[in-house]
């Protein structure tokens, strides 16, 4: 049985189910079972794409976000890459019973994965031009020939030419389903992962004017309609994807992580400083990135790195090279800074409600250099400021650019297969789910290194023509009894 994925980077339960006008939504609503979707933490795009793929948390797979770090000295921070991820994903394990896989933008998939099938890679991939972005590599002129220079990502996306941003996303948008719609009717698969992440660039660049409850928004702007515009785009192109789909495929429309407004960002690092925890040379006369101001590390015991939320590092002896904080505190320290971070009023003095994370308590495995803690101030309405000059804990500038949302913890998840036997609204499900949901429906062994658990498990499925697998068996055991084989 095919297994068809089409990802929604960002997409919001609140607006795919409440949306009348996404009119092949509705139909897969109706015909499968559909919910919110928890995402891991932090639910961000990388690594929250590859938990869904291989079932595994952050933590497991010893990535918690777009950066990490390298070792433990104080300047090593390396992107992501696909060689970060070396856990065994869906496409894997069919790979081992002969299944081919496309996989298109998945990411982080760059340089492109090498699997049984076609990769095409993500939009971390550098230059489409300069830089091999598929696999195998002859794929690479195929798509120029169908499309010209194939985009993964609208570069600077965070701006203020709202007319110019929003022509680039739809742009990007019209080429990569037209490659979509190309691989499904053309290439040969068995599973099938594309991820849309222009839905993500809508979200972070037109939130503000789109939900009423942002503190930016003002009635009647004229991008107020800019991003149900872009559903009820995607949401054709879903139906055209459903007229190249026969009857036995599983689809599952599916996202990462959901969206909310922004209604600022919190500067932990300033706020470090002014706590005595985090000790500069000198104080910046500009807001001044992490990584260029001057630290006193042999003074300093905590530090952050901004971003959509907080990674909070603890100056260790023994493990960094100028560690103050010995290793018989690090528990009762880190319980302090929790309960610390939890207590930071909002910018009117009322409780901001941050959520603290342990990694050893909420993974099931921490490897590599994970933060000490983790932190979505404000249940991440507020971002993570990471720069320092700011004179003030609480900002409305971003300091990456503008940006109107940031991630909600709650995906959402619409799935149609021929044996379901789910319908309707379902409670419950974790992106950790879905890879062992899928592989059960598609008859495939779910391995023993996935921390999900199927959604379907123990359940009785459909058989192909719509009966019961009991009731499959016994046709088949009588018709073998007619020909006195039984």
């Amino acid at each position: 049985m095919k297994i068809c994925v089409l990802g929604l980077d960002c997409a919001a339960p609140e607006i795919v189910f409440g949306d009348e006008r996404l009119v092949n939504l509705r139909r897969l609503m109706d015909l499968g079972v559909y919910g919110r979707l928890e995402s891991v933490v932090p639910p961000i795009t990388v690594p929250a794409w590859m938990c869904m793929s291989t079932s595994q948390d952050p933590g497991s797979l010893g990535v918690y976000g777009f950066r990490n770090r390298s070792d433990h000295s104080y300047d090593k921070l390396q992107f992501a890459n696909s060689a970060s991820i070396k856990a065994l994903a869906i496409w894997d394990q069919l790979a081992r019973e002969g299944r081919k896989s496309i996989i298109v933008g998945v990411p982080p998939n760059y340089p492109p994965r090498r699997l049984n099938g076609i990769s095409i890679g993500c939009f971390l991939t550098p230059d489409t031009v300069k830089n091999d972005f598929t696999h195998p590599p002859e794929v690479n002129a195929k798509i120029n020939e169908l499309v010209g220079q194939y985009p993964v990502d609208v570069k600077n996306f965070r701006t203020d030419k709202k007319d110019w941003l929003k022509q680039e996303i739809f742009s990007m948008s019209r080429k990569q389903w037209q490659v979509v719609r190309w691989l499904l009717a053309e290439q040969e698969w068995d599973y099938f992962h594309f991820v849309d992440i222009g839905l993500d660039r809508m979200h972070h660049g037109f939130w503000n004017y789109f939900d009423p409850r942002h503190v930016q928004f003002e009635p009647g702007n004229p991008y107020q309609d800019a991003i149900p515009e872009y559903y009820r785009w995607l949401d054709e192109q879903i139906g055209g994807v459903l007229e190249l789909l026969d009857d036995e495929t599983i689809l599952l429309v599916v996202s990462d992580h959901g969206a909310q407004r922004l209604d600022g960002g919190f500067a932990i690092n300033e706020w470090l400083i002014r706590e005595g925890l985090l000790v500069l040379n000198e104080y910046p006369k500009t807001p001044t990135p992490f990584e260029k101001l001057n630290v006193n590390w042999r003074e300093t015991k905590v530090w952050s790195e901004g971003g959509y939320y907080a990674r909070v590092f603890f100056n260790m002896q023994g493990r960094e090279p100028q560690g103050v904080l010995r290793a018989s505190e690090y528990e009762s320290f880190q319980n302090e800074m929790k309960a610390r971070l939890e207590a930071l009023p909002g910018e009117n003095g009322d409780a901001m409600k941050s959520l603290v994370f342990k990694p050893q308590e909420i993974y099931r495995n921490v490897r590599n250099v994970a933060p000490d803690l983790i932190v979505h101030f404000g249940e991440l309405y507020w971002r993570s400021i990471g720069t320092v000059g700011h004179a003030k804990l609480h900002v409305q500038e971003n300091d990456s650019g503008p940006d109107g949302c940031n991630h909600a913890q709650y995906g959402m998840f619409i799935m149609t297969a021929p044996n379901c036997p789910l319908s309707g609204e379902y409670e419950g499900a974790r992106l950790l789910d879905i890879a062992p949901t899928l592989l059960d429906l598609a008859g495939y062994e779910i391995p023993d290194t996935m921390q999900g658990r199927s959604l379907v498990s123990g359940m009785e499925k459909k058989g192909p023509g719509g009966g019961s697998d009991e009731e499959s068996a016994r046709i088949v055991h009588d018709r073998l009894a007619g020909l006195g084989y039984v």
